[in-house]
């Protein structure tokens, strides 16, 4: 209710609602659980998507048949991440998920991690072009951030790990962009942590600023998605 209240406050009364399911996986259950949790959240007549976010390894043949039952009251989008630190299945289960979600009509959305230790801003622009050429509708873009209290914290603390300057960000942004199809919807160009855990990078913590930044860069270099293609 207070999340609506901001956002009335914003966009109007007639303001329209993705119901979204984000955090940890959320197809990994009963899926009569997970039936009654998706029927409460799409209910209210403003929301108009439902989006829910979970691990390409994590879709059986019921989940699937769920999706598929909602998406006829609603459109339904899958948040898929292509990569993580631990990722723990192989790339085709990633691809097996993208053709299934689409075959039941489901929107398909990938997540992308810019900055993962040891990877250059060709191997991301490869990534970012890998995920163009999967069938994916859209693309969530997000920064690594090493939060307090975990196993990346302590490789970045001991000086093993690396994360990136704003301009080097923008930099491999603008080219992850330019091998990106044109019809690919942009849902996020960055991601941030709860600044109460966020060790590094501390300036992904501005938002405004980093928006602000990324919008000038794409004028001054004159950016096109898709220009590389």
């Amino acid at each position: 209710a207070a999340a609506r209240l901001r956002v009335a406050a914003k966009a109007g009364t007639d303001a329209k609602y993705i119901a979204y399911f984000q955090s940890f996986t959320n197809t990994y259950g009963d899926a009569d659980r997970l039936r009654a949790l998706y029927q409460a959240a799409m209910a209210p007549e403003d929301v108009v998507i439902l989006s829910i976010a979970t691990r390409p390894d994590c879709l059986g043949p019921d989940i699937l048949g769920l999706l598929e039952e909602l998406n006829r009251i609603k459109p339904v989008w899958g948040e898929l991440g292509l990569q993580t630190i631990r990722r723990g299945y192989d790339l085709p289960v990633f691809d097996r998920a993208v053709k299934v979600l689409k075959a039941i009509g489901v929107t398909v959305i990938v997540h992308q991690i810019l900055g993962l230790p040891g990877e250059t801003p060709e191997m991301m622009a490869e990534t970012a072009r890998y995920i163009g050429q999967s069938g994916a509708e859209g693309v969530k873009l997000h920064l690594l951030h090493v939060l307090r209290n975990t196993d990346l914290a302590a490789e970045w603390q001991a000086g093993r790990v690396q994360t990136l300057e704003l301009e080097e960000y923008i930099s491999i942004l603008e080219l992850c962009l330019r091998n990106l199809p044109p019809e690919t919807v942009i849902h996020r160009l960055t991601g941030d942590g709860a600044k109460r855990d966020l060790l590094a990078p501390l300036w992904s913590g501005d938002k405004k600023r980093v928006l602000n930044a990324i919008h000038q860069a794409f004028l001054r270099d004159n950016l096109i998605q898709g220009s590389t293609l």
